[in-house]
């Protein structure tokens, strides 16, 4: 490649990727709303800011984490099979590789200390972070854009969808996007960042508007099930239907199976908070 389209700037032998600038900007709007919104709930946004390297920090080891150890189905011989082999390159975040799932349990047992630690509600806070969570997810997308990655295949239009370089294609068992005479040079494959990217966006926009619309009525926990369900649909509905690359368990996307999961920890959340608690609560004043 004459320049390579995902470093943003060359300083010399410091290359300044695009990926590692949309992640960064991603984080650090999520921790200005999360900021924004403990004021807004008559918290102490100090918490949000005190905590936040920290939480970073756990959510990069994380993500980095995730992806070094999945099992890619593209055919780059990426993941565990390539980083057992070439372990510092597991450090080579800015090269690509974070793995959502694993950023947010990295993250999650950081704010659990944060709120352990300072002897605070635990569920009112992940309520404060997690909208903010879904916006910086929408921009770490664009960094798969930029690194020409986790794009679905073609499709079969002249006009909707991303141009891939031969050299950023897929090529496993099943297909190889790599063969310009089956899918030439302008061949245009599904911009599964983007769907991801505007579901996240969405959620966002709504989860911040349910907090203020029914503040009254939402328990604490109740932004979080929204996430984890919001979340879980749209990152499963664009693994099961745009990615022929996705790592797979069994019959069904690994990413697919976490989702369910996600899910169903969100209507478990939900029905503790809007059947169990009431119920109890019932109960005890009956008695």
């Amino acid at each position: 490649m004459a320049s390579d389209p995902r470093i943003a700037l060359q300083i010399g032998p410091l290359a300044v990727h695009w990926y590692g600038i949309f992640v960064t900007l991603g984080m650090t709007l999520a921790t200005y709303l999360a900021g924004l919104e403990a004021k807004r709930r008559g918290e102490d946004p100090n918490v949000v800011w005190d905590g936040a390297l920290l939480v970073i920090l756990l959510g990069l080891i994380g993500a980095r984490l995730y992806h070094v150890f999945s099992s890619p189905n593209d055919g780059s011989g990426s993941g565990w099979a390539y980083y057992s082999q070439n372990p510092i390159e597991i450090i080579a975040i800015w090269r690509g590789g974070l793995g959502i799932f694993g950023g947010l349990i990295g993250g999650l047992i950081g704010i659990i200390y944060i709120i352990w630690r300072r002897r605070l509600a635990l569920l009112r806070w992940l309520d404060i972070v997690t909208p903010g969570v879904l916006i910086a997810q929408a921009i770490g997308r664009w960094g798969n854009y930029a690194n020409q990655e986790l794009y679905g295949g073609p499709t079969g239009s002249a006009w909707w969808g991303i141009t891939i370089a031969p050299e950023f294609r897929v090529k496993t068992g099943k297909i190889d996007f790599t063969d310009l005479a089956a899918y030439p040079p302008d061949t245009r494959f599904h911009p599964t960042f983007f769907y991801e990217s505007a579901w996240n966006f969405i959620g966002f926009i709504l989860l911040m508007w349910a907090g203020r619309r029914f503040q009254n009525r939402l328990r604490d926990g109740d932004i979080l099930a929204g996430y984890l369900f919001w979340y879980g649909v749209g990152r499963g509905w664009v693994e099961l239907l745009f990615r022929p690359d996705a790592w797979t368990i069994g019959a069904l996307p690994t990413a697919v199976w976490v989702s369910i999961g996600l899910m169903s920890a969100a209507a478990l959340i939900v029905l503790v908070n809007h059947a169990v608690l009431p119920r109890l609560s019932l109960a005890r004043h009956a008695g």
